[in-house]
């Protein structure tokens, strides 16, 4: 896990990434060595393999084509969660450079990705904000919402984050009451997926509702509404834990 300066030679897939952005020419993740891309004498970290070659992070900003990681999940999930993995290690040591118990200067880990302190001795590491996903069913309809940060027509499942002392069934609970107004029963858990925005770790769940009229909370939802099995509008794209949800919702109103 040694940073090392690049010589020119060095073969793999280019992660560049700053401010939770990645370099994307062209749209897609670059590869081949670092001459093909100018990047010799850059600091580069590898962080995992892909396709058998070495991936690498560089923590900088190129001139253009400075894109969001969504832009991945589309080609492969496994590329996306690498991606997503350099874009979360960027932010990391970007926002630990200063110890904050003393306020001195922080050193890389040379075995493990961890920030050290040689003045009070603190060792920070990458942090995860658990979070919950979850599809709910009322007969053959499925509950699907606009979410005021997704403008571009999509209806997904509720989501939200894992509280201070909170479990994730009552964050789950907490959650589809505070955006939708309604109880649901039958909680269980399906998968999860690490989702770097900003750094989340997706929980999800299927659940089926219990009882209650549907409130938007308008702070968090432009809109929800439950919609039948077979008349769904446009959802999230495949690869996505909110895709797997509506699927395997839409599976079990097929076959009630």
């Amino acid at each position: 896990m040694m940073q090392q300066k690049l010589t020119g030679t060095e073969r793999g897939w280019w992660i560049i990434s700053l401010e939770n952005r990645v370099w994307l020419p062209q749209g897609e993740l670059p590869s081949g060595t670092a001459n093909q891309w100018s990047l010799q004498g850059h600091m580069a970290l590898p962080i995992g393999e892909w396709l058998g070659e070495t991936v690498w992070l560089i923590r900088q900003k190129m001139v253009s084509d400075m894109s969001s990681p969504r832009l991945i999940a589309d080609h492969d999930v496994q590329l996306f969660q690498l991606v997503g993995r350099g874009v979360q290690l960027a932010e990391f040591y970007r926002s630990h450079q200063y110890c904050g118990y003393c306020g001195h200067g922080m050193q890389h880990s040379p075995h493990e990705w961890a920030c050290l302190c040689n003045h009070c001795h603190e060792r920070y590491y990458p942090q995860i904000s658990p979070s919950i996903i979850v599809g709910i069913r009322r007969d053959d309809h499925i509950l699907l919402a606009q979410h005021q940060r997704h403008r571009n027509g999509i209806h997904t499942v509720l989501a939200g984050f894992v509280e201070v002392g909170e479990t994730l069934e009552e964050a789950v609970h907490r959650e589809v009451m505070e955006e939708s107004g309604i109880k649901i029963r039958n909680l269980r858990y399906v998968a999860s997926q690490p989702w770097p925005f900003p750094n989340s770790l997706m929980t999800g769940f299927l659940a089926d509702y219990e009882s209650g009229e549907i409130k938007v909370d308008p702070v968090e939802l432009i809109s929800a509404d439950w919609y039948r099995y077979d008349n769904l509008p446009l959802i999230p794209p495949p690869d996505t834990i909110a895709r797997r949800l509506i699927e395997d919702t839409v599976a079990l109103c097929r076959h009630q």
